[in-house]
């Protein structure tokens, strides 16, 4: 394999890609470009800066990239309601396929010829990054130390940081790894690889305690427009000042806490526990809306595509032509998802207490058990009778079956094998001799007693 010459890395300013700058420069003899997305960590990124030159980069790419990451990440999982496993809001899948984009462009720019990453060899990160790299550049070159060196520990790691001048944390390392953007906080790892471990209190950033929220809960109301969320409280907001001004809002009322053990994509389960307060209310909202604009049958089936889509985001497949697929037909879907909906914020609970839409499917006239114009309630037995044809049918040639509710009240001797009843049916048939002349004219033609309470009406053979 060729040698890389200029290697462009996705640099977070964390002890890991600081270390892996100059492990890159002594084991390729390559320039090194760090790359820094900003998708609303906070960090000071004239620090991050610094702290990358410091550690020997060549050259530093800083690129803000939040709206970026709102509308073409974050909102259009919000419109496909994709959860992972029913709880995981995504926060961190989203952000990685954007972040390797962000590093396959400035290596182009920058005339790099490999990708490097510092995702560690067992979480799901080093997959999602390749996997991107492979779709938006599979000429370049990938590089995974944490797949190659031999540093085993943290404190090697500070050991060989400070041999080569990199600047290592003076701070007591936490308990627990942390990841933030402008969607969620995850924390990992540490005293949090116990299932069983309660997570201290005071870890959380963006939400208080649910039982330190106020007393008083708050409505807030959020207008969407063709899926996207466009306002708070009636006032138009950017999308990043969208998110952050939930973030906030839901945050003081403990909203958006999540802890779950997830099935990573490599194969092993891990604990997760994630604040996403914005995320959170947001989700609750669209989904409310859509239960009044869209019909039956594509809200039901757009419920089937919701976890695969979920799925395919995870697994890092978010440049998939399946995933582009099923992004196409939830655009189609949210023509109609306009309107309003008024959300509660009560002690880590959003509870949606309001939902109106000018297209709404919803007809009071239609749904009131009062007097009501638009609905003959007549019309149902004939499509209760219709509806319930099936069932009828197999209740007649079935019998044994279904004729006595309570499961095993009756013993299996009561019960006469199928194919006795179908001989001793034919039998009983013949010796009338009238069967056959019976169907032609169009005559009922009594069917055998069956054992058992209560009396069947006689079936057409």
């Amino acid at each position: 394999m060729t040698q890389p010459t200029r290697v462009a890395l996705a640099y977070s300013g964390g002890l890991d890609t600081s270390v892996i700058i100059p492990w890159l420069k002594e084991q390729y003899g390559c320039q090194v470009v760090a790359v820094v997305a900003d998708v609303g960590q906070g960090d000071d990124f004239d620090e991050v800066r610094t702290k990358a030159q410091r550690s020997g980069a060549d050259a530093v790419e800083v690129v803000d990239v939040r709206r970026r990451f709102v509308t073409d990440y974050i909102f259009p999982a919000l419109r496909a309601d994709a959860i992972y496993e029913g709880r995981y809001l995504l926060g961190t899948s989203l952000a990685r396929p954007l972040i390797a984009r962000v590093q396959v462009e400035a290596a182009l720019a920058e005339g790099c010829d490999a990708l490097a990453h510092g995702c560690t060899g067992k979480g799901n990160d080093q997959v999602r990054f390749e996997l991107a790299y492979q779709a938006l550049a599979p000429h370049l070159m990938v590089i995974a130390p944490w797949r190659e060196w031999t540093l085993g520990s943290r404190e090697e790691e500070i050991e060989y940081a400070r041999a080569r001048g990199v600047p290592v944390p003076v701070t007591k390392e936490k308990p627990y790894s942390m990841d933030q953007n402008l969607w969620h906080l995850s924390f990992e790892s540490g005293i949090l690889e116990d299932p069983w471990a309660e997570p201290p209190r005071g870890m959380h950033r963006l939400t208080v305690d649910p039982e330190d929220a106020p007393e008083a809960g708050a409505h807030i109301e959020i207008g969407f427009e063709r899926g996207a969320p466009v306002s708070v409280d009636g006032r138009s907001l950017d999308p990043v000042a969208l998110v952050s001004t939930l973030n906030r809002l839901a945050g003081a009322h403990g909203v958006g806490r999540v802890d779950i053990v997830e099935n990573r994509l490599v194969g092993m389960k891990s604990r997760g526990v994630y604040e996403t307060p914005g995320g959170t209310v947001l989700a609750e909202a669209h989904h409310h809306l859509e239960t009044i604009t869209l019909d039956r049958d594509t809200q039901h089936y757009k419920a089937l595509v919701a976890p695969k889509y979920a799925e395919l985001v995870y697994n890092g497949l978010w440049y998939s032509p399946l995933r582009r697929a099923l992004d196409a037909f939830v655009t189609a879907t949210q023509e109609t998802v306009t309107g309003t909906v008024r959300v509660k914020l009560f002690k880590g609970a959003a509870t949606v207490v309001g939902r109106r839409a000018p297209r709404s499917l919803y007809s009071h006239d239609l749904a009131t058990f009062g007097r009501s114009t638009g609905y003959n309630q007549g019309d149902a037995a004939g499509f209760i009778r219709l509806f319930g044809l099936p069932a009828k049918v197999f209740a007649e040639i079935n019998p044994e079956l279904v004729r006595d509710l309570t499961p095993g009240a009756r013993g299996k001797a009561d019960r006469k094998p199928i194919e006795a009843r179908s001989s001793t049916k034919v039998s009983e048939e013949s010796s009338k001799g009238k069967p056959e002349r019976a169907r032609d004219a169009g005559e009922d033609v009594p069917r055998p007693a069956v054992p058992g309470p209560g009396r069947r009406s006689a079936r057409r053979p």
